[in-house]
């Protein structure tokens, strides 16, 4: 059965759902800084003590004392999304409006929505859901692997998060995929994401200079200048941050200029690459019209694939490091490839994920 939402009490009890060494052989889990163990959970006090009110339920942001101050490198922890803080100050916008494209204007089987929220939980994808179905309720619908059988294949692609001071969570992949369910359904959805590093025996500069030093934090606006980490999102939706027209280029370049997934905020450095040395022209680049889209993803995704594996990128990072293919669309013809699939339009039985979030803008007034 799919993972239900936790209670508070099971979250306190027993909120470690795969171990630290579940990865450790498979290296997907990157272990954070050798640090004295913290104090975990309630020292004192009936539940009812930790709660706002006396309540019997609740987030762990209405804790005293985080139960997820616990939390090992590799483990899986069940979260509000609500209760996540983000590492970003911007977002691709277009990439949230194709999956709320998706999500509300989709003709898949089976609502893409539940897919997302099944791969990010661990358990693959949706294999059924209830004509009522809402991932804020995932009794309503079945992922294709159980819990507790969870398998390196199926934890590698879900989102992370770093434990901080006090045992709050910072977010630091997922913030697209959690923003797009917190538009869905509200900030009430859980999801399991998996724990990076525990940093939270340290406070203050100590903690965002660890953070900064693993790769784990992107504090550079959508002009490239440095924000003060204060000023980060204190959580996702979309109100809370600026729209990154390059991020949204680079999420419609995977699998036709790089390959997805190699470093932590990955499109954020190629976009800067885009953005500083313009190796690619923009200035007809209308993101309404889906032919100026598709042309556009098609000059960025040719320049990035002209780059010399040793080019560096942005941020020390050369083009290899960052996914860049050795072929444009992966040495596939224009109609083949990724690059064919980016191109169908709404029309098409299975649209593309420009067509997508081109008709959610239109239907919205984005």
């Amino acid at each position: 059965m799919p993972l239900t939402p936790r209670s508070a009490f099971t979250t306190l009890a027993a909120f470690v759902l795969v171990g630290a060494g579940a990865l450790g052989a498979t290296g997907t889990a990157l272990a954070g800084p050798d640090l004295n163990a913290p104090t975990c959970g309630p020292s004192a006090g009936s539940l009812s003590d930790l709660l706002p009110n006396g309540s019997s339920s609740g987030s762990a942001a209405g804790f005293s004392d985080s139960p997820y101050r616990c939390a090992e490198a590799g483990d899986l922890i069940d979260v509000r999304i609500g209760d996540v803080r983000a590492t970003q100050p911007s977002l691709g916008y277009d990439e949230v409006y194709y999956k709320l494209g998706r999500y509300t204007l989709g003709k898949d089987p089976i609502n893409k929505k539940f897919d997302d929220w099944c791969e990010a939980n661990g358990q693959v994808e949706a294999v059924s859901a209830t004509p009522a179905a809402k991932i804020s309720d995932p009794g309503s619908f079945a992922c294709a692997l159980p819990v507790g059988q969870e398998t390196a294949e199926s934890i590698a692609p879900m989102k992370t998060v770093v434990v901080g001071p006090a045992g709050k969570l910072y977010l630091t992949d997922g913030h697209h995929t959690l923003t797009s369910f917190y538009e869905t359904e509200g900030p009430d959805v859980h999801v399991r994401l998996r724990v990076l590093g525990n940093l939270s025996a340290l406070s203050g500069n100590a903690f965002w200079a660890e953070m900064q030093k693993n790769g784990w934090v992107w504090n550079r606006d959508v002009d490239g200048k440095e924000v003060p980490v204060a000023g980060l999102p204190a959580g996702v939706g979309l109100a809370n941050f600026a729209d990154d027209r390059y991020r949204s280029l680079m999420y419609f370049a995977r699998d036709i200029g790089f390959t997805a997934g190699t470093i932590p905020f990955q499109e954020f450095y190629w976009g800067a690459w885009l953005r500083d040395t313009q190796a690619a022209d923009l200035s007809g680049w209308n993101p309404h019209e889906p032919a100026s889209y598709l042309d556009t993803v098609k000059r960025v995704t040719k320049a990035q694939t002209a780059l010399p594996s040793g080019a560096v990128v942005d941020g020390g990072f050369t083009a290899g490091q960052l996914g860049a293919l050795a072929e444009w669309n992966d040495g596939k013809a224009e109609d083949k490839g990724e690059f064919a699939k980016l191109s169908k339009p709404y029309s098409d039985g299975k649209p593309g994920k420009i067509a997508y979030a081109l008709e959610y803008k239109a239907a919205h007034g984005k």
